[in-house]
């Protein structure tokens, strides 16, 4: 079945609302597909230009960010993170709860630093996937998403003891403000979006980008897709911009950004990171520690999911690895990651491949998405 047949019989099913899907190597593109509709209520139609609320898929250019200051030294992977971020100088650890509720804590046994961050083993988690951490933060809750405040919060482990899916990403942004001496969007828009020609992504959506935006859809229990307004990474009113998912982007976009990675921080001319750091980037850093499975709270906006169940993956500093290959197709030590509104991309640098499908629906690991995704990824290494 072509890729062109998978999405518009999936669309007809009623399975998605509509999807745009891109295969590339270190050439060029190599093919855009895209069926359906990225407005059902208007009418209008899935286009490959269309732009997407990326969500976590803005952590890998985040982890780029950081990567390009520290090979400027302006950041260091190992050192203690709270001298550049006083908020994270003296960091504590849930130690369990008082019979009335109330949080016990514990200094942590280690600082945490930017590798820490990067890797997801900082202990920070996200309170729709981890109950301790939303528990600690008492009845009245917490801060209000988008805060600085909301980020502020006591760890689930000591640094670098187990890989937990969270809020670490977006401590590495501000890092990147106060390293560079700019915000976060001025950084992203001359040091990447800019050099990389990536015309469609941002943190503030422009009129004209306004008119090729997918409508964000929810499922409900009755299987059915309806409208559901939310900006994922706080929107425009954000105190802070979200670097672990506040950013909008567009399937051709992003595919210059996944093909700069794929070509070893260069594209079309531009370097973007140098070739060491990519490698550095794309090997697991975390040791014995496994990598990838999420747990949720609250599974309208996320399902449990582990993209490897069966493999003990890895971690870079920014990625997913998958040491074996994968089921679908791709080779041993490819890199991926996702977004929570069902956008995923995947990184294969032995077989040349860089793969991105995006839909924009809740919640995450949505079984129709992955079973769309997957089917792409397999007729993606059949053309091959």
């Amino acid at each position: 079945m072509t890729i062109d047949t998978l999405l518009s019989e999936a669309v007809k099913s009623g399975s998605i609302a509509g999807a745009a899907a891109f295969i590339g190597n270190q050439a060029g593109v190599i093919s855009t597909h895209a069926a359906g509709f990225r407005d059902v209520a208007s009418g209008a139609a899935m286009t490959p230009d269309t732009v997407f609320q990326i969500a976590s898929m803005t952590k890998a250019i985040t982890s780029v960010a950081a990567m390009q200051l520290v090979e400027r030294g302006l950041l260091s992977l190992d050192a203690p993170i709270g001298d550049l971020l006083p908020d994270l100088a003296d960091p504590h650890v849930i130690d369990g709860f008082e019979e009335g509720g109330a949080v016990i804590l514990r200094p942590a046994t280690r600082a945490i630093t930017l590798r820490h961050l990067l890797t997801h083993t900082s202990g920070f988690g996200y309170e729709f996937m981890n109950a301790d951490m939303l528990r600690a933060r008492g009845p009245a809750g917490g801060p209000p998403p988008g805060t600085k405040a909301a980020l502020v919060s006591p760890l689930l482990f000591d640094p670098g003891e187990r890989w937990e899916y969270g809020i670490s990403t977006d401590w590495v942004g501000l890092a990147v403000e106060a390293a560079s001496g700019r915000s976060l969007d001025a950084y992203f828009d001359a040091e990447i979006f800019e050099p990389l020609g990536m015309i469609d992504t941002g943190f503030f959506v422009t009129d004209v980008v306004t008119s090729r935006r997918a409508t964000l859809q929810l499922r409900g229990e009755d299987g059915a897709l309806t409208p559901f307004s939310v900006e994922i990474g706080g929107g425009p009113e954000a105190e802070v911009l979200s670097a672990g998912g506040g950013l909008y982007s567009s399937g051709p976009d992003y595919m210059r950004f996944l093909r700069m990675i794929l070509n070893d921080g260069s594209l079309d001319g531009i370097t973007i990171l140098k070739s060491e750091t990519v490698s550095d980037m794309s090997r697991n850093q975390i040791g014995d520690i496994r990598a990838g499975a999420m747990a949720t709270i609250n599974p309208m906006f996320a399902l449990a999911n582990d993209p490897f169940p069966d493999q003990h993956s890895g971690w870079g500093l920014g990625f997913l690895i998958n040491p074996e290959r994968g089921p679908y197709g791709r080779a041993a030590g490819s890199l991926s990651w996702a977004g929570i509104a069902n956008t995923y991309y995947w990184i294969d640098p032995a077989s040349d491949i860089a793969g991105l499908i995006m839909m924009q629906h809740l919640p995450f690991g949505d079984p129709a998405a992955l079973e769309l995704y997957a089917a792409f990824e397999r007729a993606v290494y059949d053309l091959k």
